[in-house]
């Protein structure tokens, strides 16, 4: 058989997919055991009054029914949309940054560290640690008592407005120093004489941030926003436990702390719980995909 035979060559191309399905295949079956089956089972179990012992009886729509009538769901939601607000800030700040390190400013290697510290503690240290510095007695209190400021001094995480502020704060300062490096690796992917001829031409840092850095960064900007948004709302629990508990109520309660509470908390209620955890699941599949689809329109349109 001559290998430009056609049949030769789709024998060939079968076999290289064989091979690569074989490869890929133990993967496959350890993500569906650690992703797939955990999904399924909190799916079924939120159509039950399951209590994780003795009690697992169907009960249909009961459990969302109950979460979108007494209307907590709506305020967890609209916590969680508002802490999004550190998404915008986060990528801002993260590309700014990135680009002040790559031009290698004075002092670059130390603010590289510097910025990036923040990562590499503990997401509850860093919670008690902002829950400390806005304290009714805490640092920046006494600061602005100092500077006769008095009637600035207030309990900043008893009030839902100051509070969800306060971690949007808390949120940005913990992960710029992860969107700086993300920025950092898309750009050194772009040729340095590409900004060298942008600075002989007279661009300044603004100009050469939004007029070069952004449009050839899109899709490592569409990869960290993405990634932001998914951990806006799954991985706020340790930030909201050590901060404000929830409180005050409900103010501060994010859709992945009131799995917990259900879970854990007020009474235990795993049945309930799952049902919050697939409405987390459909929240951020349609965000996700939304994101997505915007992207490829703007890419479309600049084509």
């Amino acid at each position: 058989m001559s290998r430009k035979d056609p049949t030769f060559r789709n024998t060939r191309q079968r076999a290289r997919l064989r091979q690569a399905v074989l490869s890929i295949l133990p993967v496959i079956v350890v993500l569906l055991a650690i992703r797939a089956y955990p999904i399924i089972t909190a799916l079924v179990k939120s159509f039950t009054n399951w209590d994780g012992l003795y009690k697992n009886d169907f009960v249909g729509l009961a459990n969302y029914v109950r979460l979108f009538k007494n209307g907590i769901i709506w305020k967890l939601l609209r916590n969680n949309f508002v802490l999004l607000a550190n998404v915008p800030i986060q990528v801002f700040l993260g590309l700014v940054v990135a680009v002040l390190l790559h031009e290698r400013v004075w002092g670059w290697r130390f603010f590289r560290s510097l910025y990036y510290f923040p990562q590499i503690i503990s997401a509850v240290i860093i919670g008690y640690l902002f829950r400390t510095l806005f304290g009714l007695e805490g640092p920046l209190n006494l600061l602005l008592i100092a500077v006769g400021l008095p009637g600035l001094a207030i309990e900043w995480l008893r009030d839902a407005g100051t509070a969800l502020g306060v971690i949007v704060f808390c949120l940005v300062w913990s992960s710029l120093g992860w969107m700086a490096v993300v920025f950092m690796g898309g750009l050194s992917s772009i040729p340095d004489t590409v900004f060298e001829a942008a600075r002989i031409d007279g661009a300044g840092f603004w100009r050469r941030t939004f007029q070069i850095a952004v449009p050839m960064l899109a899709r490592v900007m569409e990869f960290a926003v993405v990634l932001s948004v998914v951990w806006t709302f799954t991985g706020l629990f340790p930030f909201i436990f050590s901060l404000t508990r929830g409180g005050p109520g409900y103010e501060t309660t994010t859709l992945d702390y009131m799995i917990y509470l259900k879970s854990f908390v007020s009474g235990v209620n795993l049945g309930e719980a799952c049902a919050v955890a697939v409405i987390l699941l459909l929240i951020i599949l349609a965000l996700t995909v939304a994101e997505m689809k915007a992207t490829a329109r703007v890419d479309d349109w600049s084509e």
